[in-house]
């Protein structure tokens, strides 16, 4: 909570710093830059940065922890919280860095808003950033000690055992450490970081969806190429579709992220869309070996079944579970893809699977009493699922979500 003394002041000017946080983000980042190079070429998204997501991701997150602060100061998004901690905790994030990032975010503040930051605006809002602060630091310093490391300590060098095209635009590579110790435990559903050095001498960092149940000797990602088009092209998945082949190396992280099967024997609907299915399928493979008295509904949304990632695997895992169902979508399903037992796939143990074209219908969905949700997918998806699913009466804090990229939705109601 703000002090007596902050909150008042933070409530009368945040119209004005809400006005300028997007010129104010902006100024931040080229004060750091200009700075710290080095956190551009080898922290930061470059791609994040051209198009302006991650500055609108840091100006609309400071901006909503404020606005919770003076109209809701018993309430706390942590949600939010959670998600930042967890891709903070992947790319080895330390406390100290953020002395480096309230240096100067509150220079750019300065700069923009000019004599309106006097020592009390100044003070007020130092408590706001610190309080933000100190609820990442702690939750972060949970995450290292969870995992068992030092601050920050959270990269290793693993090898490629296997590559394999799973769609034209979908590699997958299943991971191993050199030494041939197992790869680790992870929860189902969780990502790791991935660093790539590139041509011009910089080390960019991504995050990519475990895509295998946890429990064997190795790890799997899988890598949707991102094309040029009306955004860059990606940079790191490129150069991994490119050049990273069996027996190749990559530093990745340990495993982060609260997308995560949710304890207990309650049902759940999995709820995803084109990439956003990878950490499904982690989910569902655990389901499969251990969970089969808990009843699974999995919908995935695809532009199409030959552009469906693991398409195969996840029937075969839905068919392997006695209380799963499965529900699919696709823009352009084919003459023999649409309706009932589509082109002759298996059914699973509550029935058979239904493939429908359009998009994914989340008001068809059978949700049983009690469901917790697991949804990924791009954003625009996302909004709309989420939104369907509140207007049903879906609670709030039973729809879980990831975000990969910079977090422009928030979701702090």
């Amino acid at each position: 909570m703000l002090s007596d003394q902050s909150a008042p002041v933070v409530r009368a000017t945040l119209p004005a710093v809400g006005a300028a946080i997007g010129e104010i983000a902006d100024r931040f980042y080229e004060r750091l830059f200009a700075d710290r190079p080095e956190l551009l070429r080898d922290l930061f998204n470059r791609g994040n940065q051209a198009n302006g997501e991650q500055r609108r991701a840091l100006a609309g997150s400071i901006a909503a922890f404020a606005t919770m602060l003076v109209q809701r100061p018993d309430e706390r998004p942590d949600a939010l919280l959670a998600r930042i901690a967890g891709k903070h905790a992947s790319l080895g994030v330390t406390s100290d860095q953020y002395k480096l990032v309230q240096r100067h975010l509150f220079g750019a503040i300065a700069e923009v808003l000019g004599d309106a930051v006097t020592p009390e605006v100044a003070d007020a809002w130092d408590e706001v950033y610190w309080l933000m602060a100190g609820a990442l630091i702690a939750r972060e310093a949970r995450l290292y000690q969870e995992a068992g490391v030092p601050e920050g300590e959270v990269w290793q060098r693993m090898v490629v055992e296997e590559r394999h095209q799973e769609t034209p635009d979908v590699v997958s590579f299943t991971l191993r450490h050199a030494d041939g110790r197992p790869a680790g435990a992870f929860r189902p559903g969780q990502y790791v970081s991935v660093q790539v050095p590139l041509p011009d001498g910089a080390r960019q960092i991504r995050q990519y969806s475990l895509s295998a149940a946890p429990g064997g000797s190795s790890w799997r990602i899988s890598v949707k190429r991102v094309r040029g088009g009306a955004a860059p092209e990606g940079e790191v998945s490129a150069w991994l579709h490119e050049h990273l082949r069996p027996g190749g190396e990559l530093t990745v992280s340990l495993p982060f992220g609260d997308l995560v099967l949710p304890p207990g024997d309650g049902p759940v609907a999995l709820v995803s869309a084109g990439i956003g299915g990878t950490p499904m399928l982690s989910v569902l493979g655990h389901l499969a070996e251990t969970g089969r008295d808990r009843e699974v509904l999995v919908a995935h949304a695809d532009r199409s079944p030959s552009g469906h990632a693991h398409r195969a695997e996840l029937l075969r895992l839905a068919a392997a579970h006695p209380r799963a169902a499965v529900r699919l979508w696709y823009e352009e399903p084919g003459e023999q893809e649409t309706g009932e037992q589509g082109n002759g796939e298996q059914g699973t143990g509550s029935g058979p699977v239904a493939v429908a074209s359009g998009p994914l219908d989340a008001g068809a969905l059978e949700l049983p009493e009690g469901v917790t949700v697991l949804l990924c997918g791009p954003l625009p998806f996302m909004r709309a699922v989420r939104g369907d699913l509140l207007r049903r009466g879906v609670p709030a804090e039973r729809i879980q979500y990831e975000v990969f990229g910079p977090d422009l939705w928030l979701g702090l109601e």
